[in-house]
């Protein structure tokens, strides 16, 4: 790679602002000056250094990866009991990944795949408000009373939700399809939920986290966010602060 090239991919600034610092004899290469272009730089190998003391390393590239979720999959990077991973189903052999938020062992769907700390959380506390979108099919046929319980929010062992979307899409006798909306994350929460109202679910999808949907995967697949997707999901939690 390019020194001048190595150095901005290094956050020290624009590439013609690497090239004027390496003209003004600023830049060491194993502890040698460099003052002309067209040097090479093994990452893996050669010390990069600015004024002699600062030493130059690459930033980790972040990577935003969207995976369909089988059932029978548990959200974790490992599992002492042998249970197949999320990442079992990503061919991904760059910087290591972890899941943003969870999907329980039983539930498919939308799940964000990430190394950006700092994204993860602002998709995940409750206080940005991000949307997650489930199809939840669930036993019996819930009365409004009970709908409207969800709505406003329920108890589960001592904590009570946020007010949630419910919006009723077939109810028979044996079994009820709702669509839910909720911006928390609790554990099991939709699953919870249903349970406190005495109509456990049945099968449980999420189709959507922020702006993104199951569009064009198929169970097990995965893709990269695009550059849209992720300036889409990054303004969804703008204008809220780490004060709240």
């Amino acid at each position: 790679m390019r020194l001048q090239k190595y150095m901005a991919h290094c956050g020290v600034g624009s590439r013609r602002k690497c090239e004027e610092l390496i003209k003004q004899g600023r830049v060491y290469v194993n502890r040698e000056k460099v003052t002309e272009m067209g040097v090479q730089v093994d990452v893996e190998k050669d010390e990069v250094r600015l004024d002699q003391n600062q030493i130059l390393k690459l930033e980790e590239q972040k990577v935003y990866i969207l995976l369909y979720k089988p059932r029978a999959t548990i959200t974790s990077v490992s599992d002492p009991y042998g249970r197949k991973t999320v990442l079992e189903h990503i061919d991904w052999k760059g910087s290591r990944i972890y899941p943003v938020g969870r999907l329980d062992y039983d539930t498919e769907g939308v799940l964000i795949l990430s190394n950006d700390g700092k994204f993860a959380y602002e998709m995940t506390h409750p206080k940005f408000e991000v949307e997650k979108e489930y199809y939840c099919v669930v036993q019996g046929s819930p009365d409004q009373k009970a709908i409207n319980q969800l709505r406003r929010g329920v108890e589960i062992n001592g904590f009570i939700t946020s007010p949630a979307e419910v919006t009723p899409i077939e109810q028979q006798e044996k079994h009820s399809i709702f669509r839910v909306i909720i911006h928390e994350g609790k554990k099991r929460q939709v699953r919870r939920m249903f349970e406190a109202i005495d109509h456990p679910i049945i099968y449980l999808r999420r189709e959507r986290f922020g702006c993104l949907t199951l569009k064009g995967l198929q169970s097990g697949e995965w893709r990269e966010l695009t550059k849209q997707e992720l300036g889409k999901l990054k303004l969804l939690s703008g204008g809220k602060t780490e004060d709240g």
